[in-house]
């Protein structure tokens, strides 16, 4: 399932609780990861639900800065879909 903001995101996962994990795009129009990430934090049935930042922004302390908003983990674009594969599997079992 896809969504293209995260007042669509809060919807869906009200829709699909059995939603197991989340790629979430740091870079979203109106609400961005690293305000959405807390957003979904601060609901108690998603404090423990994986989110995978995806990003373009593969400086520095990017990770990081993924890792401090709330993400469980991160990749950066264009996406190894061997190591998300990897990243997708370790969460879901």
């Amino acid at each position: 399932m896809a969504v293209s903001n995260m007042k669509e995101a809060f919807s869906l996962l009200e829709r699909e609780p059995e939603v197991g994990i989340i790629l979430m795009d740091m870079m979203m129009p109106d609400m961005d990861g690293y305000e959405a990430i807390p957003a979904l934090r601060a609901k108690a049935a998603y404090q423990q639900l994986p989110i995978i930042a995806v990003t373009a922004q593969a400086m520095t302390g990017d990770r990081e800065k993924c890792l401090a908003a709330g993400a469980n983990d991160y990749v950066s674009k264009p996406v190894d879909i061997t190591l998300l594969l990897d990243k997708l599997n370790r969460y879901l079992n």
